[in-house]
């Protein structure tokens, strides 16, 4: 797919793409007001190394320190650092415990140590940050002092004292909804085109050329009220759907059914796409094209071309199939008088044995013989057989 193909499915599932943004929103509001905030604290030292005036000494001095900014970093969460930190705050907590809100690092190429204390309370953070600070410069002045009375040489001070903050580090009300638009920009252009790779409905005459080589002999536009209006060819002749079924029935004089009885079986997948509102409409427009037509209700399971075009519907297809009654007593004359309309008659408890009857084929062959075209409506093709046994036997499906 190129780009044009990815806009193309965004424009198609904006409100999906929108509407898991909106979740991926507000859940980061939620986890923001649900948060407990948490503050920061940062002191600073300053290493340095007593030497004489000397530049070899400032140099070998600077080198000392240099390669023990690393450890004295890592000194600020031992328990030599800490403990006199405890105990001078008066906290109820271990030296481990409070290492975990400690974090200290060193700049390179420098002789300072950044000490960072997290606390939900913002004056404790200060005060831990402080008091770390003081305590490593004493536990280091300790730990470097020589044997005897000579003084360390390593001093360490404080350089920045820490101040108690006053604005949370976390959590980011404006930080944390800018991620979660961003994820859920990400996350809702993801699943959109996740649902249209797996999508296999065909829905348009692309869909139908990706599976199969059958040509497109028409396109008729959804109508949710159809059912209520059935007739359209009749009821609103100049619409865009009754041109499309004028549109088919010009089409399907240009196919060619291998010289066989010009039987057409007409179904869907599902119920519910418009196959019995197809049937009619396109039976309607062969007869006004003059054309002698036959249409019969083969959908024994719910019939209803009887009740959309005003019929009755007790006498027909069944009727004639068990020998109760005829061609000329089942059939009804609808319209001009070219089309002519076998209702279902009762629905019987055998369906698919009926329609793949002898009497059904009699029957087929009688009606080929008196009329130009016979459309068949059949149940949905997916959920019952009945339109695959028919499509054996008639010219067209």
């Amino acid at each position: 797919m190129d780009l044009f193909d990815y806009l193309a499915i965004l424009g198609k599932r904006w409100v999906s793409v929108l509407l898991t943004t909106a979740l991926m929103v507000a859940g980061a509001l939620a986890l923001t007001l649900l948060a407990t905030p948490t503050y920061q604290a940062k002191s600073q030292v300053f290493v340095s190394v007593n030497t004489g005036g000397s530049a070899t000494d400032l140099l070998q001095g600077s080198n000392f320190t240099a390669s023990r900014v690393k450890s004295y970093t890592d000194a600020v969460s031992s328990p030599r650092v800490l403990i006199p930190v405890i105990e001078r705050l008066g906290l109820r907590t271990t030296p481990d415990e409070l290492a975990k809100s400690i974090t200290a690092d060193f700049p390179v190429d420098t002789v300072l140590i950044n000490i960072t204390v997290t606390d939900k309370n913002p004056q404790l953070a200060s005060d831990v940050a402080n008091a770390t600070a003081e305590s490593l410069g004493t536990q280091v002045t300790a730990l470097e002092k020589p044997s005897g009375t000579q003084a360390s040489p390593v001093r360490i001070s404080t350089l920045r004292t820490a101040t108690v903050p006053t604005v949370p580090t976390t959590p980011k009300p404006k930080r944390d909804l800018a991620v979660g638009l961003l994820l859920g920009l990400i996350v809702g252009c993801g699943v959109a085109v996740l649902r249209d790779v797996l999508d296999t409905k065909v829905r348009s005459e692309a869909d139908v050329q990706k599976v199969t080589d059958a040509s497109v002999i028409a396109r008729i536009g959804y109508d949710e009220d159809s059912p209520k209006h059935p007739l359209i060819v009749q009821s609103s002749p100049h619409s865009h759907r009754s041109e499309a079924f004028r549109r088919l029935r010009t089409n399907l004089q240009f196919l060619d059914l291998d010289d066989r009885p010009k039987t057409i079986v007409v179904t869907s997948s599902l119920s519910g796409e418009g196959k019995t509102t197809t049937a009619i409409n396109l039976a309607i427009t062969l007869a006004d094209a003059g054309s002698r037509v036959a249409l019969v209700d083969a959908d024994l399971r719910r019939p209803s071309i009887a009740e959309y075009m005003g019929l009755e519907g007790e006498v027909g297809l069944t009727t004639m199939l068990i020998g109760q009654a005829d061609l000329q007593d089942a059939i009804q004359p609808w319209g001009n008088g070219s089309l002519h309309v076998l209702p279902s008659g009762q629905v019987p408890p055998n369906p698919s044995e009926l329609l793949g009857s002898r009497s059904m084929a009699n029957l087929l062959e009688q009606l080929t013989s008196q009329y130009d075209i016979v459309l068949i409506d059949t149940p949905p093709l997916l959920p019952v057989t009945d339109a695959a046994i028919l499509a054996k036997i008639t010219g067209g499906g």
